[in-house]
């Protein structure tokens, strides 16, 4: 009878359509944030084509301009977001949360992730779509205040999953990073919040972007001869690559986190000039997503050997800059150009399928979430005959990178937005705790 009362009550229906309201919003959201990022790289790339010294200028100025609207005036927004995300699971006070998720936030860091693609930094817009989805999400409570700690914890969780869901069209890849990677103590009454925000999310943007895999479809299919010794390489060589990238960026943010107070602008435009070099290096192919390269790699068209390293490196001083942006995208670009540098070791094996085992090889090592890392590309490229050597590679991957980086490097980033609650909101985006703290 009571379940009966709970299910037609004005209340509860207020609180669902409320829900299913911003999680629709959540999709259209992260499906304009899509083309509004697309059309900036688009912008720099052609910028870049047309007058490369023009661009090489405008990225440490960019850069710079950022850092300063960052830190002046948007506080929180800087880097993925998926660090600010975790963080406000962990926090108990509304106060607390409010200075990690805001609709402020959600649409500085639209703005500022598109115009750091429009100054070529490397950067995705991925992991800056699960801050935007939990910042919508936890807008609920300015509406219906909630006093339960369980309740808003899933709808940061929802909102979370619901902008990977919407970002990359992987609607069981946004279930899983909510529970494998930020709900380490996932709890089941959460399940069906989630469902509903990833499902109404996904279709949401479906009707936007319309039906797409990420990075298109592909057939390749490894021969059984060449599994084990395909595995073995992508994993060993994506999870050192992995877990050497996450240690730079944990440290490095650690190690110039007084350099990043003191002198934020400086600092961004040291980045912005290193970025300008490594993209002149490497012919502009390191700027932005690295969507187009990844695609290219993919259908077979040979890559330069020094990519995998050059755009590794892009990514890590883009995100050191102290800019808005992400790393999922970058990271699945530097997992192809691994994958396309393995791949003539192996002459038997069609190269799209080493490319797809070093995509996922290379993110598992970086994120240390290898279920979501193998079904993430899995749904990207449409391809379910991949789906045992991706879990394969994706675990062989996961276990060398925590050989060089025991802390997953969410949780790693994570734990700065926690300490600052400690040591004043000032330092939220720099403190980061020292080794075996």
């Amino acid at each position: 009878m009571r379940t009966c009362r709970r299910l037609l009550s004005r209340r509860s229906w207020w609180m669902r359509l409320l829900f299913w309201s911003c999680a629709v919003g959540v999709g259209a959201a992260s499906a304009a944030f899509a083309l509004i990022a697309a059309y900036s790289e688009g912008m720099f790339h052609r910028l870049h084509e047309q007058a490369p010294w023009l661009a090489y200028a405008l990225t440490p100025l960019g850069l710079a301009a950022i850092a300063y609207a960052t830190r002046r005036f948007f506080r929180g927004s800087e880097g993925s977001g998926i660090p600010q995300t975790i963080a406000a699971l962990s926090l108990h006070s509304h106060g607390q949360r409010s200075r990690l998720l805001s609709l402020r936030l959600a649409l500085a860091k639209i703005f500022l992730t598109s115009l750091g693609l429009a100054c070529g930094a490397s950067i995705g817009r991925e992991g800056p779509t699960v801050h935007v989805g939990a910042s919508l999400m936890y807008a609920v409570r300015h509406i219906v205040p909630l006093r339960s700690r369980h309740a808003n914890r899933a709808l940061i969780l929802a909102g979370g999953a619901a902008g990977i869901t919407a970002a990359f069209n992987t609607p069981l890849a946004g279930l899983l990073f909510a529970i494998e990677e930020m709900s380490r103590s996932y709890e089941q009454r959460n399940s069906g919040t989630l469902v509903i925000a990833v499902v109404l999310a996904g279709i949401t943007a479906l009707m936007i972007l319309g039906n797409y895999t990420y990075f298109g479809s592909t057939d390749a299919v490894l021969p059984l001869a060449t599994v084990f010794p395909a595995v073995l390489m992508c994993g060993v060589a994506g999870g050192a690559l992995g877990g050497a990238f996450s240690t730079a960026l944990i440290e490095g943010s650690r190690r110039i986190a007084p350099l990043a107070r003191r002198h934020p602008v400086a600092l961004a435009f040291g980045c912005g000039l290193l970025l300008s070099l490594i993209g002149w290096l490497s012919g502009g192919a390191t700027y932005g997503t690295g969507y187009e390269s990844a695609r290219l790699l993919l259908e077979g068209e040979g890559g330069d050997p020094t990519y995998p390293l050059l755009k590794l490196l892009a990514t890590v001083v883009s995100y050191l800059s102290g800019i808005p942006g992400g790393i999922f995208s970058p990271s699945l670009a530097v997992g192809a150009g691994v994958g396309a540098d393995l791949a003539p070791l192996l002459p038997t094996a069609p190269p799209a399928a080493i490319v797809i085992l070093g995509m996922v090889g290379y993110f598992a090592g970086v994120v240390q979430a290898p279920i979501t890392a193998f079904v993430i590309v899995m749904e990207m490229n449409g391809d379910s005959a991949m789906l045992l050597p991706l879990m394969a590679t994706a675990l062989v991957a996961n276990g060398i990178s925590r050989l060089l980086c025991p802390r997953p490097i969410y949780q790693a980033l994570a734990d700065a937005y926690l300490l600052a609650d400690t040591t004043g909101p000032r330092q939220a985006s720099t403190a980061l705790p020292t080794k075996g703290e």
